[in-house]
């Protein structure tokens, strides 16, 4: 862990560390945050609609763990996001439209996942996007230009 000058977090990185069970909703006070790495544990259940708490957000990394559900659309209220890792964690349902406002990524990664339907053509909007990576899903659709 990090922290600024005024004593608030500003990295949480617990990535391969065996972590269990589900992500806290609390996770969404940790509003100086800038760095979220939980990849690459046993976490397991949803995502909590409280990340979209955590505006100050720079790199969101929940890759490799056990999660179900989808999607959450408050990740479009993150708009300083540059990197969102959310691959292989059997997340379902659709692309959110609103991750078209997080105008500031520079790579999403949502492959190997479970996610349906079209990509949204919101995503167009995405022009920072250097890394855009959505293979091994059920995606229908061209990609937005």
């Amino acid at each position: 862990a990090a922290c600024d000058g005024t004593f608030n977090g500003t990295q949480l990185d617990l990535w391969q560390k065996d972590l269990t069970g589900s992500m806290p909703s609390q996770l969404g006070l940790l509003t100086n945050l800038k760095e979220l790495y939980l990849s690459a544990n046993y976490l397991t259940g949803s995502l909590p609609s409280q990340l979209g708490l955590l505006t100050a957000l720079k790199t969101l990394s929940l890759g490799y763990n056990d999660m179900t559900g989808s999607l959450p659309s408050q990740l479009g209220l993150l708009t300083v996001l540059d990197r969102l890792y959310f691959m292989g964690i059997d997340l379902s349902g659709s692309v959110p439209t609103q991750l078209g406002l997080l105008t500031a990524l520079t790579e999403l990664r949502l492959n190997g996942n479970d996610l349906t339907g079209n990509v949204p053509s919101q995503l167009g909007r995405l022009t920072a996007l250097t890394a855009l990576v959505l293979d091994n899903n059920d995606l229908s659709g061209s990609l937005p230009s």
